[in-house]
């Protein structure tokens, strides 16, 4: 399996006042082609830190990171708003569905962006919203669709870019236990044809339902090696 990601020695310093607060204390990690890691912690644990430097929405203060061999903190402004566009695909727990548009267009966004021509990025959305089971629904406001329906119109539009690795933000933290297996379900089905899925959650049940587990806490980061239901 190709590498993806390749993290090595990763530090992130925050100032406090007149001080610095480390909260990633050399993270290694690393992730393959077809990969389904979820990544465990508590609130402060570093976590969300740590999800925003494999989204390249932040870089780390010291420490080595490849992303699809491309080492990041080579990386101006422009280059990683390139690379988020190309390499990673979204989903956050309270969808941020812009509420004026259909479904259909909520997924064409991206590829708007990324300069997809009109006939191209609707055929694509269509296959896609068909694809996470919202076909008879692709002209729907996010407000006619439960909450479990808008997280699939999310996860349908962190696919629209083809990208190398689905980033999932506690996917179903707004969900009730019933719509969020669904959702992870749609996660396994993506896997099952090769993406590549990192999932950041809370919940232990969630992330056992992932091919690897790593926990985080305070900081620090440490591969599952207990047995898993």
């Amino acid at each position: 399996m190709a590498r993806i990601l390749d993290m090595r020695g990763i530090i992130k310093d925050y100032p406090m006042g007149d001080e610095m607060s480390r909260v990633l204390k050399g993270i290694d990690l690393c992730v393959d082609e077809g990969d389904f890691l979820a990544i465990v912690g508590p609130s402060g644990s570093g976590k969300s830190t740590l999800m925003n430097i494999i989204g390249c929405l932040d870089v780390p203060t010291e420490g080595e990171y490849y992303l699809s061999g491309t080492k990041i903190a080579e990386q101006d402004e422009k280059a990683l708003a390139r690379i988020r566009a190309k390499e990673v695909g979204f989903v956050f727990q309270s969808f941020y569905l812009l509420p004026r548009q259909s479904a259909l267009k909520n997924v064409e966004l991206p590829m708007i962006y990324s300069g997809v021509d009109k006939k191209e990025r609707k055929n694509r959305a269509i296959d896609i919203l068909e694809k996470v089971g919202l076909g008879e629904r692709i002209d729907y406001l996010p407000r006619q669709l439960s909450g479990g329906q808008q997280q699939r119109v999310a996860i349908g539009r962190a696919l629209s870019n083809n990208p190398t690795i689905i980033l999932a933000d506690e996917p179903t933290g707004a969900l009730d236990q019933k719509t969020g297996k669904q959702v992870i379900d749609i996660f396994h089905q993506l896997n099952a044809e090769g993406r590549t899925i990192i999932l950041i959650t809370h919940d232990e049940s969630i992330a056992r339902q992932a091919k690897r587990i790593v926990r985080i806490l305070d900081g620090e980061l440490k591969e599952e090696d207990l047995p898993r239901d």
